[in-house]
């Protein structure tokens, strides 16, 4: 399987709901990034997952960027995103969900930190057969103290178990690991359900750890 090919055929792709407008009740945005490295399927989880056609801007990949961006392992890709994608999906009369889908290519990850500002929550897409591309969003997500999850994305490769994809990836006990077909609608609302409740249980923790710190009693100065 190769998740990673976002111009995939309409007929292999899920049937999309019929397009629906944004509620005019609609006043909470919620922002989530997905990230990762090149060729992971970032764009093909935004596009399976959001309710309206997603905005991409790919472009064709040229024989001038093979001196860049490494292909040896996407070789059938033929586009790749240069600024983000954008998607929506709409959660009740108020909540909205924005997705951001970050470029994978080191050239872009200026991008990155940009991206982050305002984000609720991040995916980190990876493909087991090369690990080491994620390391740099991990890195970042830390940095920023942003709550992630990392999502596993099915390219056929060969099977790693959780406890290997977590020593590779140097991964939190704490942090979520899920596995996921980035071009399924299903496999890939999971995964945000996955991220958002991890995004709930981190702020629980800090809550309570700053209502902890409130009520420590301080220690009286020493009378001169």
């Amino acid at each position: 399987m190769d998740s990673a090919i976002s111009d995939q055929p309409a007929d292999q792709r899920e049937p999309r709901p019929a397009r629906q407008a944004l509620s005019s009740t609609a006043d909470n945005g919620l922002k989530i990034v997905v990230v990762g490295g090149f060729g992971v399927g970032k764009t093909t989880m935004v596009r399976s997952v959001s309710e309206i056609r997603p905005l991409n801007t790919e472009e064709t990949m040229t024989k001038a960027g093979e001196a860049v961006d490494d292909t040896t392992t996407v070789a059938t890709k033929t586009a790749t995103t240069v600024a983000f994608d954008f998607g929506r999906i709409t959660l009740d009369a108020h909540n909205v969900l924005y997705l951001f889908g970050a470029p994978g290519q080191e050239r872009f990850w200026f991008l990155w930190d940009r991206l982050f500002s305002g984000t609720l929550g991040a995916v980190v897409l990876v493909d087991t057969r090369r690990l080491a591309d994620s390391w740099y969003a991990i890195d970042r997500l830390e940095h920023h103290g942003t709550p992630f999850v990392v999502a596993c994305n099915d390219f056929g490769g060969p099977v790693h178990t959780p406890e290997q994809i977590r020593g590779a990836l140097d991964l939190p006990p704490h942090v979520p690991l899920v596995f996921c077909d980035a071009r399924s609608r299903e496999s890939s609302k999971q995964v945000l359900i996955s991220l958002v409740r991890h995004v709930q249980h981190v702020r629980h923790e800090r809550h309570t750890q700053h209502a902890q710190t409130a009520d420590r009693p301080t220690t009286p100065e020493p009378t001169p």
